[in-house]
């Protein structure tokens, strides 16, 4: 055997060594997933009042400049012992059909301290910041030049949302609302799971 040519065996075992110790340290920095948990639980608790089923006339402005209204439901809840927020929004037509569903989940980030709407709608799958405003939230949608911005305010058992389209050059215009009254508790999502046996 050439003295500069080591065995296999060998050259794995010390690439094995400088790996452990190189990623030692990154190890030990990783942060505590309770402490995580603990900091989005925490942050979370500024959406409480938005837990439960809601139900209220609802307006939207289609592509074609239409205006079409509609009744608006929303069962929103916490999950993962609270340290995310689960949403769903139903739009129901006059005859009771389901014209609109769409299915959010808002989360928190202790290292950004920063929220995000993780949502489904209509197709569509997106993220975008999500803000607590002490008594509602904001959030926004991107679409081409123009974005439009939603605005809710929580009291006395309303959630009052709006959203207006904002493009360069021309005025903010109403494209959405909602007038919703709270109806009852509920222990969606996190009811029903399936227990060990």
């Amino acid at each position: 055997m050439h003295p500069r040519i080591l065995p296999a065996a060998a050259v794995n075992a010390a690439l094995f060594s400088v790996l452990i110790v190189a990623t030692a340290p990154v190890v030990a920095q990783r942060p505590d997933p309770a402490a995580m948990i603990a900091a989005q639980t925490e942050a979370m608790k500024s959406f409480a009042m938005l837990d439960g089923v809601w139900r209220g006339p609802a307006m939207a402005v289609q592509p074609d400049g239409s205006r079409t209204t509609f009744v608006q439901t929303e069962r929103i809840g916490p999950f993962l012992g609270g340290s995310i927020k689960v949403i769903e929004g139903r739009g129901y037509d006059g005859a009771g059909r389901v014209r609109f569903n769409a299915f959010g989940i808002v989360s928190y980030n202790a290292a950004t301290s920063q929220y995000t709407l993780h949502s489904y709608a209509q197709g569509y799958v997106g993220d975008f910041p999500f803000e607590a405003t002490g008594n509602g939230y904001r959030w926004a949608i991107p679409i081409g030049p123009a974005t439009v911005r939603y605005t809710a305010v929580v009291e006395d058992g309303e959630l009052h949302e709006v959203g207006d389209r904002v493009a360069p050059g021309q005025e903010p215009a109403r494209v959405f609302e909602m007038h919703l009254k709270r109806v009852t508790d509920t222990d969606w999502p996190a009811a029903g799971a399936i227990p060990p046996q």
